[in-house]
């Protein structure tokens, strides 16, 4: 089990949520974009159970710019065969020309 959340973690999430809600936005959607934020952190930190994202990695950046494991959850999708052997260049290959 993922270990609670900090009371750092609570001050950042209120934080982002309060931020989100000023721009007009939704309260449902300020709490799902402050909890993606802190859940985000406290994976780069190490501080889950899994330090691989879950996601395919920002849409704005070139395949290159993307991890191997976003990479790989992409090639998922794709339903690439042979994925878990490739290296990173060959994924992003793979991704190009599928």
């Amino acid at each position: 089990m993922p270990k609670p959340w900090t009371d750092k973690d609570e001050r950042q999430y209120e934080h982002v949520k309060e931020s989100i809600r000023e721009r007009g936005r939704s309260m449902q959607h300020a709490k799902e974009i402050a909890a993606r934020t802190v859940n985000k952190q406290r994976r780069q930190e190490g501080r889950t159970e899994t330090k691989r994202t879950q996601g395919t990695g920002n849409p704005n950046l070139s395949l290159e710019e993307r991890t191997k494991d976003e990479l790989l959850n992409r090639a998922g999708k794709l339903e690439i065969k042979g994925r878990s052997r490739m290296t990173k260049q060959e994924l992003v290959r793979a991704i190009q020309t599928h």
